[in-house]
């Protein structure tokens, strides 16, 4: 939104609204929008690997700090709910990961596992 809206002053263009509509989650995302969100939370993602952060959340002043612009594509791209959900999601599946390696390593029997939002087919 620009200044001007912010303060009331115009109205917000139609794709302003549409997408803060989509952020509150008034309104249910369209593919592309979908898309774009999952395309933003992976960009996300792969800035805070390379900075070696887990959790966005407990380490927020990190993850802002190194990786402001992606954090803010994906808080614009994506609904809020959605943007909590990837972040909680990101660390149970790194921990999840991590206990299967160990599994593995005290011998446990292997077993297939996807935890990605890889499509599969």
């Amino acid at each position: 939104m620009g200044l001007l809206s912010s303060l009331g002053l115009t109205s917000p263009s139609p794709e302003e609204k549409r997408a803060s509509e989509v952020r509150s989650g008034a309104v249910a995302p369209t593919r592309a929008e979908r898309q774009r969100c999952w395309d933003a939370r992976d960009a996300f993602f792969a800035c805070l690997d390379a900075h070696g952060i887990v959790d966005a959340i407990k380490e927020d002043k990190k993850a802002a700090s190194a990786c402001k612009g992606e954090n803010a594509r994906f808080e614009s791209d994506c609904a809020a709910q959605w943007v909590t959900y990837f972040k909680k999601w990101r660390v149970q599946d790194i921990q999840k990961k991590a206990k299967l390696k160990e599994l593995e390593a005290q011998g446990a029997n292997k077993m297939e596992v996807h935890t990605d939002f890889t499509p599969r087919g």
